[in-house]
């Protein structure tokens, strides 16, 4: 993350990616997500710009690759830990605050899993794959 504010270069880039996912997000915002796959795009494109702002100067395709298999593995997790908290508040739905921080949890652990994970999973494969093609046709 330290590399995308290393260079004046880098901190330009990653400053105006960083507009572009700020724009995107209220673009997103703006038009709505529910149901709508324009604001859906623009959620992603919002989400993918954020993640293109610190993992831009990466120059390895395996630095990619561990974000490709990290957003995997994040999916499957959050995608788990949305059901045992919706499992367990629906539990404890007499028990007020409890009921109400697991119906927070249940819906952050989805919004993870379906807005940041997909675009992580994206970005970490483009980048692999741009990355194999750069290093191996470089000069060594």
């Amino acid at each position: 993350m330290l590399e995308a504010f290393s260079t004046p270069h880098n901190r330009t880039l990653t400053s105006v990616l960083l507009a572009g996912s700020c724009a995107f997000g209220i673009a997103a915002a703006a038009v709505g997500i529910s149901d709508n796959p324009p604001g859906i795009l623009l959620a992603f494109l919002a989400i993918g710009a954020f993640f293109l702002a610190f993992v831009h100067p990466w120059r390895t395709a395996r630095q990619y690759r561990l974000l490709l298999f990290a957003s995997m593995l994040g999916f499957v997790l959050f995608a788990i830990l949305h059901n045992v908290f919706d499992a367990l508040a629906t539990l404890s739905a007499n028990v007020r605050g409890l009921h109400g921080l697991l119906i927070a949890l249940d819906v952050g652990a989805f919004l993870i899993a379906i807005l940041a994970c997909p675009p992580a999973f994206f970005v970490g494969a483009i980048g692999s794959i741009a990355m194999f093609i750069w290093n191996r046709r470089r000069p060594t």
